[in-house]
C-alpha cells in the first residue's frame, strides 16, 4: 500500500513502510521497468541489490523515483521511499548475433539525496547505484555510512534521441571514488578501455572490474588480482553485476578482506546467471555454499 509522505519538503511515497526504521543497507537509484520477451519486469540496480542484501540477512531500504506502473510485490517487505514521478525509467535490451544493444525508452527524474530519511543516512552500507545519471555521486556531509559503495554504470552511459545507450566518460569521479570504500564497474561500462581502467584504479584504494564469465579483477592498494568465475550454463546475465557488487560490499564490511569478498561475490554472481530476471537473486542455499567455498 502506498502512503504519501513528505521528507525535507519533498513529496514521496512510502511502500511497505508505515514508520521509518533503522536499516543496514541503503541503495539509491532508479527502480526500472525492463522490457523483456516475457513482458515488463521490475529491474534496476536498486531492485537486484536490495533483494540480494535482504537475502544476505540485512535490513534494507531503497530510495528511488517510481510512478507505480507495475506492482513492487517482488520486493516483499523491503522499505521503499520513492519520489513522485509521472513515469519510471524503462530499459529494453535488443539481442542480435550474440551481442546486446541497450535502449533507454524513458527516464524518471533525478533523485535528490535530501529524500533519504535521516535515520537511513547512517546505514552501515550506502550503495549509490545509478542506471541513468539519476543521482549525485557525492554524499552530503550528514551521511555517515561505515562503507560507501559505488556502482557507477549509470554515470558511464549516455543515450541518443532514439534511446540507444553508449558508454561515456564519468565526469569528475575523483572525489566520489576517494570517499568510497569500494567502486565496482564492468569492463563493458568502459568499452574495454584498459587505459581508462588503469586511470580509474588509481583514483581509489579499492576498485573492482567485473568481466562477465571471465570473473573480475580487483585493484587494492597498488596490488591487483584476477578471480575466475566458475563455469555455468548462462541463461540471463541481467542483474549479475548488481548481485556481485552487493555481495562484495557486504562481505567486505564483514571481513575487511577484499580478496575474500571477491571470491565470494564472483561465485554468487556466477550462479545468478543460470536464472532469468529477479529469479537470479541468490537463495540461502547458494549463499551458504559460496560462504563454505571461500572459508575452506
Amino acid at each position: 500500500m502506498w502512503n504519501l509522505q513528505t521528507f525535507h519538503g519533498y513529496n514521496s511515497f512510502m511502500f511497505h513502510l508505515t514508520t521509518i526504521e533503522p536499516i543496514d543497507y541503503l541503495v539509491v537509484g532508479h527502480l526500472t521497468i525492463d522490457h523483456t520477451p516475457a513482458g515488463p519486469t521490475l529491474g534496476g540496480t536498486a531492485a537486484y541489490s536490495a533483494l540480494t542484501a535482504r537475502a544476505l540477512g540485512l535490513r534494507v531500504g531503497v530510495v528511488t523515483a517510481w510512478a507505480g506502473e507495475i506492482p513492487l510485490d517482488d520486493l516483499g517487505e523491503i522499505s521503499v521511499v520513492a519520489a513522485q514521478t509521472e513515469r519510471s525509467t524503462r530499459f529494453e535490451n535488443v539481442y542480435s548475433n550474440g551481442t546486446r544493444q541497450q535502449y533507454v525508452r524513458q527516464s524518471a527524474p533525478k533523485i535528490d539525496l535530501s529524500l533519504v530519511p535521516e535515520l537511513w543516512r547512517t546505514a552501515k552500507i550506502i550503495h549509490l547505484g545509478p542506471v541513468a545519471q539519476e543521482v549525485d555521486a557525492n554524499l552530503p556531509a550528514d551521511f555517515h555510512p561505515a562503507l560507501l559503495g559505488l556502482t557507477p554504470q549509470g554515470w558511464m552511459r549516455s543515450w541518443d534521441e532514439a534511446g540507444e545507450v553508449t558508454p561515456c566518460a564519468w565526469t569528475a569521479p575523483d572525489a566520489a571514488m576517494q570517499a568510497a570504500g569500494a567502486t565496482i564497474f564492468s569492463i563493458e561500462d568502459v568499452a574495454h578501455n584498459e587505459e581508462q581502467i588503469e586511470w580509474l584504479a588509481h583514483q581509489s584504494r579499492l576498485v573492482v572490474v567485473t568481466e562477465g564469465a571471465a570473473g573480475c579483477r580487483l585493484f587494492w592498494n597498488g596490488d591487483s588480482r584476477r578471480f575466475r568465475a566458475p563455469v555455468v550454463e548462462e541463461v540471463d546475465a541481467t542483474g549479475a553485476g548488481d548481485i556481485f557488487a552487493t555481495a562484495f560490499f557486504v562481505r567486505l564490511l564483514n571481513t575487511r578482506d577484499p580478496w575474500e569478498a571477491a571470491r565470494f561475490a564472483v561465485s554468487l554472481a556466477a550462479l545468478s546467471v543460470t536464472r532469468s530476471a529477479l529469479k537470479a537473486v541468490p537463495t540461502q542455499s547458494e549463499i551458504n555454499t559460496c560462504l563454505m567455498e571461500v572459508l575452506h
